[in-house]
């Protein structure tokens, strides 16, 4: 990890026994510290508060709150909080659900750990990870809708591109030999076209849309 610092994290899940291997999985994994595991959201926003964490795994199917809610919940809170959705639920209906709410991006439960901790280092990278199951069925989704044109520059749409492979800020100025400001710039200008605020709002757009 490139890091300095531990990425802190918070579980979310009211499966007992996959929570607690989860838990003791991360704090045992190199830059990575669990800060809180709840069984419910039902005080998402006060727990947050005061774990204050970086990245947070989010299950959906909950008792009185769903992930979902949750995660809008959160995002009215904390515009920048980062929430991975971990779960079994493979359906387009909560994925893009959960894509709507705020969420950075979706994983299943079957991923690997191994997988899981790369997955939050590249949200911390400014990446949106995606099961490659899940990227797949976005994909499908949306292969039937009329491509649109929002007058994206070449690179802009070369960035784009980029973005939904799921590549980093540092990675996408890698690919395309350009400095992080100016990828960033990109990115802003991207967003302004799209009418989006975020990465994950650029990607489901630009899948639905067929832009790229």
């Amino acid at each position: 990890m490139s890091q300095s610092y531990n990425i802190r994290v918070v579980i979310v899940d009211d499966n007992d026994d996959f929570r607690e291997g989860l838990f003791h999985f991360l704090n045992f994994s190199t830059g990575f510290e669990v800060v809180g595991c709840f069984a419910n959201p039902i005080d998402i926003v006060e727990n947050i508060t005061r774990t204050q964490p970086d990245v947070i795994l989010m299950d959906i199917d909950m008792p009185r709150i769903t992930g979902i809610e949750a995660v809008k919940l959160l995002k009215a809170h904390f515009k920048r909080l980062h929430i991975l959705m971990l779960t079994v639920f493979e359906d387009e209906d909560r994925v893009f659900k959960a894509m709507q709410a705020g969420a950075i991006g979706y994983l299943l439960k079957k991923t690997p750990p191994q997988k899981v901790l790369e997955a939050i280092q590249e949200v911390m990278d400014g990446g949106a990870p995606m099961s490659p199951l899940i990227a797949r069925k976005v994909v499908q989704f949306f292969s039937k809708t009329a491509p649109a044109d929002y007058n994206l520059t070449p690179k802009e749409l070369e960035v784009l591109r980029w973005l939904v492979e799921g590549l980093s800020y540092k990675l996408i100025a890698v690919e395309l030999k350009l400095s992080i400001d100016t990828v960033r710039t990109h990115l802003k200008n991207i967003y302004d076209k799209l009418h989006v605020k975020s990465n994950t709002e650029a990607v489901v757009k630009a899948v639905r849309d067929r832009i790229v």
